[in-house]
């Protein structure tokens, strides 16, 4: 039976290995304070009320999801991933339509950004009564931006006025999201995240401005950062609790 659009499914896409990272295991799987990435990425997924189920799309090579605690959720569903991030989130989208959410929302999430919250969740999620084609997290570009030539000598400056960095979660349909990257892939459409499947095909996604701590792990220094992040979202999470 098709879910309607007041379900939504979590997608993190963890089939990738990080090479920017240098470590000796897929990045996913470096630990933050004992517990890794990957397993605070789902968890805020999984512990929110509003997700139904969160599916994660691993290698088939993969050896270290099944050693993760939130392996066994109840909410959580493993699939195999493709030989790209597209062909990957394209795998969870078909899983997530063999379930029966092919009408519901899908929020696709990189793996490697743990310190997704709550908060921002809940924007995007909110979000649907004004964009009903779908959103994304951004934040709006604060530095001078530079574009370069081939010998990356500046060529000019770029006005930033209007300018956003795209993150993730990125919202969109099920079955609209995974139409428009299905046929991006097959017409060699370069898609470098959902919403530019979606441009591709005619629709412009609304911009949400999510938390600048939103970051993405991808050298070994940001890995610092990202523990201080989760470190203050904790402390900020039980001073609520006994306010």
């Amino acid at each position: 039976m098709s879910q309607s659009l007041d379900h939504v499914v979590a997608i993190i896409p963890a089939a990738g290995v990080g090479q920017r990272m240098g470590a000796n295991i897929p990045k996913q799987y470096l630990e933050i304070d004992g517990i890794s990435i990957l397993s605070h990425t789902v968890k805020a997924f999984l512990n929110h009320p509003k997700v139904d189920v969160v599916i994660v799309a691993v290698s088939k090579d993969d050896q270290y999801f099944d050693q993760l605690p939130e392996s066994n959720h109840s909410k959580l569903v493993k699939v195999q991933g493709g030989s790209e991030r597209a062909n990957t989130v394209l795998e969870s989208l078909k899983s997530a339509s063999q379930l029966g959410y092919e009408d519901s929302w899908a929020l696709v999430h990189d793996a490697a950004r743990p310190c997704i919250t709550r908060r921002d969740i809940d924007l995007l999620l909110k979000s649907r009564e004004n964009y009903p084609n779908g959103a994304i997290l951004a934040m709006p570009v604060r530095d001078t931006m530079k574009r370069a030539d081939s010998s990356s000598l500046i060529k000019n400056t770029v006005c930033r006025e209007l300018l956003w960095h795209a993150m993730t979660p990125q919202m969109f349909v099920v079955s609209e999201l995974q139409k428009n990257l299905n046929e991006a892939l097959n017409d060699n459409v370069l898609i470098t995240d959902e919403s530019s499947a979606m441009e591709w095909a005619g629709i412009n996604p609304g911009l949400i401005s999510g938390r600048a701590d939103n970051i993405k792990v991808t050298h070994a220094e940001d890995l610092q950062l990202a523990a201080l992040y989760l470190s203050e979202h904790k402390k900020n999470e039980i001073q609520g609790e006994n306010s």
